[in-house]
C-alpha cells in the first residue's frame, strides 16, 4: 500500500511529460503531412538533380611543388 504513494505521483509526472511532448509536437508542425512521405518513396523523381555550375571546386588552395610529389598518383619517369 505504501508503494502507491510513489507510483501515483510518478505516473502523473510521466503523464504530464507525455502531454507536454504531444502539444510541443503539434505546435512545431510535426504532424503536418502524415501521408506524403509514405507515397513519396513509391514515385521516382522526374528530373535527376543537376550539378550547380556556380559551385567552386572543393580544393581552392594551390599545391606547392614540395607537396605536389606526395599527392601525384603518376609514377616518376624511368620507373
Amino acid at each position: 500500500m505504501n508503494i502507491l504513494y510513489l507510483l501515483i505521483p510518478l505516473s502523473l509526472i510521466l503523464l504530464s511529460l507525455a502531454v507536454w511532448a504531444f502539444f510541443w509536437a503539434v505546435r512545431n508542425d510535426q504532424f503536418d503531412d502524415l501521408e506524403g512521405p509514405a507515397y513519396r518513396i513509391l514515385f521516382e523523381d522526374e528530373d535527376p538533380p543537376t550539378p550547380n555550375p556556380s559551385r567552386k571546386p572543393a580544393r581552392e588552395t594551390p599545391v606547392d611543388d614540395a607537396t605536389a610529389d606526395e599527392h601525384d598518383s603518376t609514377p616518376p619517369p624511368g620507373s
